[in-house]
């Protein structure tokens, strides 16, 4: 089989959302040999990629009649979810973990990694986000409920946005009411960076997005995957439907 760094699903779907999962995947493409390095049970943690969130989304695009985009490598090949020009683009430390195979990782390896993995997730992003104008784009994480030496995160889901919160609002008030979830507005992190993929596909165009941040102790089975995506599927819709067009 060839491989293709991000996979499309739904793709006939013609729903006004796009949902999408930047660190979908643990993969280490096979021009890479398949492996930096790190133990696979370093690969099987949060910082390879998100854990639980690719799960989420297909059921999400499920249940919105939503295409589906998922990067299929790991942010520690290259971070879809940065600028070009961010220095956290390649990672060489991560959360306490050193990643042996982008030890080297010059500016060359940089160039053909973007090339190779991150220009044509981002080209297909793209192409996906323009085929509607009224498009939303709802962008799809997981975070670990403790870093290493940090304390616990007590959120089970947060809301990430920039300035643009059209989408955003609605849909933390929704979450904000139901009573067994501890919501977070930008946390467990500030909800912006320039270059990002919600910057580049969203607010550099004026689309309406969100980004949604659930603490992958709770979607780690497909069970928990499915039921994240039915429960935020009817509040996506009524968050949407309190955006002014």
């Amino acid at each position: 089989m060839i491989y293709q760094p991000f996979h499309i699903e739904g793709q006939d779907r013609h729903s006004r959302f796009l949902i999408t999962c930047d660190h979908a995947s643990n993969v280490v493409p096979p021009d890479l040999g398949g492996t930096l390095g790190l133990p696979d049970a370093d690969m099987a943690r949060h910082i390879a990629y998100d854990v639980g969130a690719a799960g989420v989304s297909r059921a999400l695009g499920r249940a919105l009649g939503a295409p589906v985009l998922l990067s299929n490598f790991s942010r520690l090949v290259i971070d879809p979810n940065r600028g070009e020009d961010d220095p956290t683009l390649l990672m060489k430390i991560y959360d306490g973990s050193v990643i042996p195979g982008n030890r080297d990782a010059d500016a060359v390896e940089r160039e053909r990694r973007l090339n190779a993995y991150y220009r044509p997730y981002h080209q297909a992003y793209e192409e996906l986000a323009a085929r509607r104008d009224d498009i939303a784009i709802i962008a799809v994480h997981s975070f670990t409920r403790r870093l290493r030496a940090r304390p616990s995160r007590p959120w089970h889901v947060g809301i990430l946005h920039a300035w643009d919160a059209r989408l955003s609002d609605p849909l933390i008030e929704l979450l904000q009411a139901e009573p067994d979830l501890t919501v977070g507005r930008n946390e467990p992190y500030p909800g912006h960076l320039p270059g990002d993929a919600i910057d580049r596909h969203g607010l550099r165009h004026g689309r309406i997005n969100t980004l949604i941040e659930l603490r992958n102790d709770l979607i780690e089975t497909d069970a928990a995957q499915a039921h994240w995506g039915a429960r935020l599927a009817p509040l996506l819709e009524a968050a949407l439907a309190q955006v002014a067009d």
